[in-house]
C-alpha cells in the first residue's frame, strides 16, 4: 500500500526551509553585520584597561585590527551601573530600547541588576529571556571589575557604548578605529 505521509512531509519541509533560513541564526537578524566574536584570552594580542566613569569612558577611541583578539580589563569607577558593549550604532540603538524596558520593569536599577522572575507579570511579553548575557556586552556595578575578550572581524564600523538609559546620549560612547 502506498502512503502519502513521506511525500507530504518532504513537501512541507522543502516549502518551509527557505522561511526558516531567512531569519539567520540570531532571531531574525540575518542581515546583522559581522562584529566579531568572543575571543580566547590566551590568544589576546594585547590587554586594554578601561575605567568607566559616570557617563564617560577613560578613552574615546581604540585602534583595532581585523582578526585581532583584545582582552579588555574594565573597572566601573562611577556610582552608577554601566555597560561596555561592542556593536554598531544601530545595534546600540536597538539595545537601548531593550535596556529601557528592563529598567521600566524593575530588572535594572541605576546601580544594579535585579534577579527576579518576570514571566507572569503583565507587560513583560517577549522579555522572558532578557538576562543581559550577550557575549559582546558586560554590565558593571559600581566598583566592579570584569574582563571581556573579543576578536574583531574588521567588517563593521564599531563603537563601544553604555546603553543604560540616557548614558549613550550623555556621551558614554567611543569608537573603534580599524586599519
Amino acid at each position: 500500500m502506498f502512503s502519502l505521509k513521506p511525500l507530504v512531509a518532504a513537501f512541507c519541509l522543502s516549502a518551509l526551509a527557505p522561511l526558516a533560513m531567512a531569519g539567520g541564526t540570531h532571531g531574525g537578524q540575518g542581515d546583522a553585520p559581522n562584529i566579531g566574536k568572543p575571543g580566547d584570552a590566551s590568544q589576546a594580542t594585547r590587554t586594554v584597561s578601561i575605567a568607566l566613569y559616570d557617563n564617560y569612558y577613560e578613552v574615546d577611541t581604540l585602534e583595532v585590527k581585523a582578526g585581532e583578539t583584545v582582552r579588555f580589563e574594565l573597572k566601573n569607577e562611577g556610582a552608577l551601573l554601566h555597560e561596555f558593549n561592542i556593536g554598531t550604532a544601530a545595534m546600540h540603538k536597538n539595545h537601548q530600547s531593550e535596556m529601557l524596558k528592563m529598567m521600566e520593569h524593575g530588572m535594572l536599577t541605576p546601580t544594579g541588576m535585579v534577579e527576579m522572575d518576570h514571566s507572569g507579570m503583565e507587560g513583560m511579553e517577549g522579555m522572558e529571556g532578557m538576562k543581559h548575557d550577550d557575549p559582546n556586552s558586560i554590565l558593571l556595578a559600581p566598583g566592579e571589575s570584569r574582563v571581556l575578550t573579543w576578536t574583531f572581524s574588521g567588517d563593521a564600523e564599531l563603537e563601544f557604548a553604555c546603553n543604560m538609559p540616557g548614558h549613550y546620549q550623555a556621551g558614554m560612547v567611543g569608537e573603534f578605529s580599524s586599519n
